[in-house]
């Protein structure tokens, strides 16, 4: 267990190759909880080879759950658990995740964002050669409606799945129980990038369920090649006030209606955008 230490480093007296401030390896029932670790010479949080296993069925066992955390590296990780595979809460930021293998589980989410009407703040997550296998989402954003702030500048890139019920999702009306309150207000999501998504789906390959009064924006597709797995019903996809691009000319299944073009004039997008600026 690592627990409750600060790590300061001297940024004058700094070795010619320079460490990791906390980095754990190969590791088996690991816990880190409660550190501070100021002005780390390279990455200051490294996690590497680290193997999570438990029931598909299991409930609210995320694999790793990151929350007020900056700079991090997750490399070269298995997990299998009942919930998210990686869970990215607010307060993150410079989050870089490769080489996940990730099933069962609920596959990659950043969220959810907002709950209880909070401000949450995400930003800079890039989640890259990674695959999901019979997974309920593959790369996904889950935001609570009347939360405020923004989740911007996320990458998914090179993300192979395969029976994954929905792959590619974002969700502003996301909701775990029985019933929740409609509100107008919601975290701005923007700026997010999906780049070679490819392999196969069982529900539907995109949903993209995004508030009226605060849209998703600058929302990019890009080598999108999704297929229905053999013996599931093939549903459309789900396409509701996202605005993007395509950046490719073709994608399977065919997304030319998917994104809306153009920008949000309303000040509360704006201004969750801007509120987590400070």
């Amino acid at each position: 267990m690592t627990q409750g230490f600060v790590c300061i480093y001297d940024m004058g007296n700094m070795p010619s190759i320079k460490p990791m401030a906390v980095r754990l390896y190969g590791s088996d029932h690991a816990t880190v909880t409660s550190i501070t670790i100021r002005n780390s010479p390279q990455t200051h949080l490294k996690f590497d080879n680290i193997n999570v296993s438990s029931p598909a069925d299991s409930s609210n066992t995320d694999g790793i759950h990151l929350q007020n955390s900056q700079d991090v590296f997750i490399n070269s990780i298995n997990l299998a658990c009942g919930d998210d595979c990686v869970s990215i809460q607010t307060g993150c930021s410079n989050v870089s995740i490769q080489n996940v293998n990730c099933g069962a589980g609920h596959g990659i989410s950043i969220g959810g964002l907002g709950r209880d009407n909070t401000k949450a703040c995400v930003s800079n997550v890039t989640v890259r050669d990674s695959t999901m296998s019979k997974t309920m989402t593959g790369v996904r954003i889950k935001t609570w409606q009347g939360g405020s702030g923004a989740a911007r500048g996320i990458k998914f890139f090179n993300i192979q799945v395969s029976e994954v019920k929905t792959p590619i999702m974002i969700d502003q009306f996301y909701c775990d129980k029985t019933k929740c309150q409609n509100r107008t207000s919601a975290v701005a999501v923007s700026g997010i990038d999906y780049v070679n998504i490819r392999g196969t789906f069982t529900v539907k390959p995109v949903h993209f369920a995004c508030c009226d009064s605060i849209p998703c924006t600058n929302i990019s597709l890009a080598t999108i090649n999704l297929e229905a797995a053999q013996g599931s019903k093939s549903n459309d996809h789900f396409c509701r006030e996202a605005c993007g691009e395509l950046r490719t000319t073709s994608t399977v299944p065919p997304l030319t209606d998917c994104l809306q073009k153009g920008m949000p004039s309303n000040t509360s997008f704006r201004s969750n955008l801007e509120s987590c600026r400070a």
